[in-house]
């Protein structure tokens, strides 16, 4: 082999070793965010948070937003009843949710109403449209649209908020 083709191919090597620059592969902006939302100590924090949780699918992220005496109430409209259960019904459910479809887009629309103080309560209820589409499979795609009245609760100002009630008041 050409000794200069050798010795030109070490050198790049070499180069390319000492720079570790890869186009493909950018290294991680130091001046963004840590994350992509707000801190759970914002409720703008927990609706994104929540959001992201049905967007990526993601049992851990959900489970981080909810309190340990956590009750969800629905109304069982075929049987005229409100169905309650708790915190580790509610993850198994969610987590069959996320297992079974392939994709959740869900849009949180406007705050109709607000009871508490976010800067200064220790407990919050807030009642916020959405919209959620639920795509099981490209032939079979749900649309759900609600209100969604939780209430939050944190142990001190400025600790993380954690949903403690969430009656779900959608259509579905």
């Amino acid at each position: 082999m050409n000794r200069a083709l050798i010795l030109a191919s070490a050198g790049l090597l070499t180069l390319a070793s000492l720079n570790c620059l890869n186009p493909f592969a950018p290294g991680l902006d130091e001046t963004a965010s840590a994350g992509i939302c707000p801190e759970l100590s914002t409720v703008e924090g927990v609706f994104c948070t929540f959001q992201n949780s049905y967007t990526f699918r993601d049992t851990t992220l959900y489970g981080s937003l909810i309190a340990g005496d956590f009750a969800f109430i629905y109304r069982d409209y075929d049987n005229g009843v409100d169905v309650t259960w708790g915190r580790d019904q509610d993850l198994r459910s969610t987590y069959g949710l996320f297992q079974n479809v392939q994709a959740l887009i869900l849009t949180w629309n406007n705050i109709i109403s607000e009871f508490g103080s976010r800067d200064t309560s220790h407990s919050i209820s807030i009642v916020r449209s959405f919209n959620l589409t639920v795509t099981f499979n490209p032939s079979n795609i749900e649309r759900v649209d609600g209100y969604a009245n939780l209430q939050l609760y944190r142990d001190e100002i400025g600790m993380p908020w954690k949903i403690i009630r969430w009656r779900d008041e959608s259509n579905f």
